[in-house]
């Protein structure tokens, strides 16, 4: 790794980690990269070390400002965690491409109910979504965090936002819990498999972790309206990316 690829990795880094935080999708600014550097397989391994001490660091900052619904979110760990496990184990075995394409579609439908449905967004809410079907809801999105990654941050608002009755601040903390806590299970699946590099996932991290510690900051202080439009903003991008990309 030279320096100039430390450099692009970091910076690369930090804008994906004040994505993922307030929205998602700011791994396909970071796979492209890491792909270059170690191929597209040991790239989405990789890239799980700096999610992992991203969400970590947007934790901490969403926990200081007392934003983390933990009644509501613990619940949901033990399906996200067994979905993205079997997701990461497929993930080591096949390609991803066509859920890339698809998962383009969903995300054109999220940025759609954020601009025209805002009230769903911003307004805490009963929980909508009731069990069995929010396991399954959420074993489902762990699946395909723990396969892609890429855009999962999306998924996870959709069902804690619109099923779980959250508002986008509070949902975005209860998002970095549940990632924070899949991330180790996926990444163990891809060190296994020999698809992680440490190295370079360290610098990458350097990046990820402020990016991610400035959003959870600019959440808490600006509130769920103006978290709403990076959402939207970012969901357009993602879904070009993914579709075209």
């Amino acid at each position: 790794m030279t320096l100039l690829e430390g450099v692009i990795l970091a910076f690369g880094g930090a804008a994906a980690g004040f994505i993922n935080t307030l929205a998602g999708g700011g791994s396909a600014i970071t796979i492209p990269i890491l792909t270059e550097m170690v191929g597209i397989s040991t790239a989405n391994g990789t890239n799980r070390v700096a999610i992992l001490l991203a969400n970590l660091s947007a934790l901490a900052g969403f926990q200081r400002g007392k934003a983390v619904p933990w009644h509501r979110v613990v619940p949901l760990i033990i399906p996200t965690v067994l979905g993205a496990a079997a997701g990461a184990w497929v993930a080591t075995i096949t390609s991803g491409d066509v859920m890339r394409k698809v998962f383009a579609v969903v995300l054109l439908l999220v940025a759609a109910s954020v601009l025209f449905r805002p009230s769903r967004w911003i307004e805490e809410r009963d929980v909508v979504l009731h069990e069995p079907w929010r396991s399954l809801a959420f074993l489902a999105i762990g699946f395909y965090g723990g396969f892609v990654q890429a855009g999962v941050g999306f998924l996870l608002l959709a069902g804690l936002v619109l099923g779980g009755g959250l508002n986008l601040v509070n949902g975005n903390a209860a998002k970095v819990v549940l990632i924070a806590a899949y991330t180790p299970v996926a990444l163990l699946f891809f060190a296994r498999a020999a698809q992680v590099d440490l190295a370079v996932g360290a610098v990458l991290s350097v990046g990820q972790i402020t990016g991610a510690w400035v959003a959870a900051h600019l959440a808490i202080t600006k509130g769920a309206g103006w978290v709403r439009w990076v959402l939207v903003v970012a969901a357009v991008i993602a879904a070009v990316r993914l579709a075209f990309g």
